[in-house]
């Protein structure tokens, strides 16, 4: 299982906000997380929290730029940029970024197709019900895992049809977005079922609201429910989870690895 490094540089997130906001900050913990064994890590300009709106373009831009090419300097492993916009997609891709973490599976912006079909990078395609905005108000389904299938298997038909390649597109049944505690539970319990698309999975359950009300406790205080759920997923094989935690997570991984190949 790889890991994600999560790389906040906003005022307003959910955990760390306005902790890496400056440039210098933001490139000592890139260094850190790939010190403790993160595999990529996501730079985001944008917070997702339920209730959040986004910042300007420009905004976004002056956040994640100058991070992600300082950063470049200081770090061997890959670069994801965490964002719905083709613009600031694009200047990540001229840095050298690699991969595209899409909260709007592409539906945030009709020009984003056609720049990681030009520059021919990774994909992350993920499933939101509304916007961060509204997410969070009454979300319902009829069944919950069936109907994240079908938006995400659309999804992948859609960037194929443009010309993206199949092997660049990873899937995230979008923990926490647009879903009740239920829901997430539900999506967990099922999560090997997503395999049938074809797709690599990525979870990034980091954290998140429903650790909260299962153990009625504030973000700062989420990591141990965190590790349980990212022990869940190692066992149902999902192939990267998404954290702000890589030390803990990494030292969880390598035990159940130990243990699943002995003997």
């Amino acid at each position: 299982m790889k890991i994600m490094g999560i790389l906040n540089v906003t005022p307003d997130s959910f955990y760390d906000g306005g902790r890496y906001f400056r440039v210098e900050d933001a490139v000592k913990q890139g260094m850190k997380l790939q010190e403790e064994g993160a595999d990529i890590i996501d730079v985001g300009g944008v917070s997702t929290r339920p209730g959040s709106i986004p910042p300007s373009e420009e905004e976004e831009l002056k956040r994640v730029i100058p991070v992600i090419e300082a950063l470049k300097e200081n770090i061997e492993i890959p670069i994801s940029i965490d964002t719905f916009r083709a613009k600031v997609a694009e200047e990540a891709f001229k840095r050298g970024v690699r991969i595209l973490n899409d909260v709007t599976a592409l539906r945030g912006d009709e020009k984003m197709v056609d720049v990681v079909k030009e520059y021919d990078v990774e994909i992350i395609l993920m499933h939101m019900k509304g916007t961060p905005k509204d997410m969070q108000k009454n979300p319902q389904y009829e069944d919950v895992v069936r109907e994240i299938k079908a938006f995400l298997k659309e999804r992948i038909d859609f960037a194929l049809s443009k010309g993206i390649k199949e092997e660049k597109i990873w899937i995230d049944p979008g923990i926490g977005f647009g879903k009740t505690l239920e829901h997430n539970l539900t999506i967990l319990k099922n999560i090997s079922s997503f395999r049938e698309l074809g797709r690599p999975i990525l979870v990034g359950p980091s954290r998140k609201s429903f650790i909260g009300m299962i153990l009625n406790l504030p973000p700062q205080e989420r990591l141990f429910g965190t590790l349980g759920s990212i022990a869940w997923c190692y066992i149902e094989n999902v192939d990267m989870v998404r954290v702000h935690d890589v030390r803990p997570t990494k030292e969880l991984i390598k035990v159940l690895e130990k243990i699943r190949w002995s003997g």
